[in-house]
């Protein structure tokens, strides 16, 4: 058998390795992304409550935050704009996730594997998965950040419907069109900065937490590679990630939610330095942390939800574990 038959007669996953791990865990995120995606909405209506540089440019004078609390949030969107509203903005965030959880998986495990050389025991020193991590991350989420923008934008869409404005967007494809109309190709990565800063953090807890802890345990405890394994990791991974990422996952839909002229530059915040400046002296340093329980509620479940997804889908495919 000739080389190129040889090789034709392999596997897929063995023919296309980076290829069928981007699409693998893009299913894994898929599903983990609208499964969880209502507790993300509440978090980002909780992020813009109370914005203290829009009540001083006169933006909200005098309306209050209509819901206080995950709870009340939640419950109030589904009484005031239906149960389906929970899923608004989900479209763009499937989009998301194919891109980000694609492209990261992928660049962490080649960072992993051929750029910071894991061990033959598969021993990796925590301050290379610490690289690994972020590096991953700000890569995936760079690519990502104008399907990010449009989930941001498309979610606060009932709210401004509520408090009587026109909607800016008939749907995803809309969305991306009036933006890049608008802002030009700088409009669709406005808010990349803080975006990559969040994706770096949020990923130094989920992947580096979550490949560390998997393969300490697998080292050194009785755990073998299974879902016991996944699942205790997962959950480790999920509260570190919340912890690491929620400040600047505040400032990111701050920035992204704001109004912008011709040129695509925001009128409220002149970066996310500014908008983290102004979000600590206007509302206290606490604000960093507006949404931090559906945000972990949401992470601890996605990351639950996706790792375990991810690796039943690679052992199923035939592919080595993560």
């Amino acid at each position: 058998m000739s080389p190129a038959e040889e090789e034709k007669s392999l596997p897929l996953p063995q023919r296309w390795p980076r290829a069928s791990k981007f699409a693998l865990s893009a299913c894994a995120a898929a599903v983990a992304e609208l499964v969880t995606f209502p507790l993300d909405l509440t978090k980002t209506r909780l992020q813009i409550q109370g914005e203290a540089a829009v009540r001083r440019d006169g933006a909200a004078a005098g309306q209050a935050a209509p819901y206080r609390g995950m709870l009340r949030t939640a419950a109030g969107i589904v009484q005031e704009e239906g149960l389906g509203k929970l899923w608004q903005g989900a479209t763009p965030a499937v989009y998301r996730h194919i891109v980000y959880s694609g492209v990261r998986m992928v660049a962490y495990e080649h960072l992993r594997d051929s750029v910071l050389c894991r061990a033959e025991d598969k021993t990796f020193p925590f301050w290379k998965a610490v690289v690994g991590g972020m590096s991953a991350g700000a890569i995936g989420q760079f690519f990502a950040s104008p399907t990010d923008l449009v989930k941001v934008q498309m979610q606060m869409e009932g709210k401004r419907k509520l408090e009587g404005k026109p909607l800016r967007f008939r749907g995803v494809h809309h969305a991306f069109l009036k933006i890049l109309s608008e802002g030009g190709i700088r409009g669709l990565w406005a808010g990349w900065v803080p975006n990559v800063q969040r994706a770096a953090l949020v990923n130094m807890g989920d992947l580096t937490t979550y490949d560390t802890v998997k393969h300490f345990l697998l080292l050194n405890t009785p755990l073998v590679d299974n879902s016991v394994t996944h699942s205790a990791s997962s959950v480790c991974s999920g509260l570190v990630a919340a912890v690491l990422g929620t400040p600047a996952d505040v400032v990111k839909t701050r920035i992204m939610n704001q109004p912008r002229d011709k040129q695509g530059r925001g009128l409220i915040y002149k970066s996310s330095m500014d908008c983290l400046i102004q979000t600590v002296q206007g509302e206290g340093f606490m604000s960093l942390y507006k949404g931090f329980i559906p945000t972990w509620m949401r992470m601890a479940p996605w990351s639950l939800v996706f790792w375990l997804t991810y690796e039943q889908i690679r052992r199923i495919c035939g592919v080595s574990s993560f």
